[in-house]
C-alpha cells in the first residue's frame, strides 16, 4: 500500500518530480501514457537547476503541448491563513 503525506511547507530541493492536477474548460487534463495503457496526469521528474514551479510549467506543456497557461501552486495552510 502506498502512503501519502501532506505538507505545510517543505523546501524545494527536496522535490523530486511535479505532478500537475489541471483543468480546461471545466474538464480536467489527462496524458495517456506511452508505455501503459493507462491515462494520467502530467508530471516528471526534475531536470537540473530546475525549482519545482519550472518542473510544472515544462512538463505540462511537453505532455499536453499547453502553450498559454497559468499554474497556480496549492497554497499550504500557513500562506492561506
Amino acid at each position: 500500500m502506498v502512503e501519502v503525506k501532506f505538507y505545510d511547507s517543505i523546501d524545494d530541493k527536496l522535490l523530486k518530480f511535479a505532478v500537475i492536477i489541471s483543468k480546461t474548460n471545466g474538464k480536467w487534463i489527462f496524458c495517456k501514457h506511452r508505455e501503459r495503457d493507462t491515462y494520467e496526469v502530467p508530471g516528471g521528474h526534475r531536470e537540473s537547476g530546475e525549482d519545482i514551479l519550472s518542473i510544472a510549467k515544462r512538463e505540462l506543456m511537453e505532455e499536453t503541448g499547453a502553450i498559454d497557461f497559468t499554474i497556480k501552486p496549492i497554497l499550504s495552510r500557513e500562506k492561506q491563513e
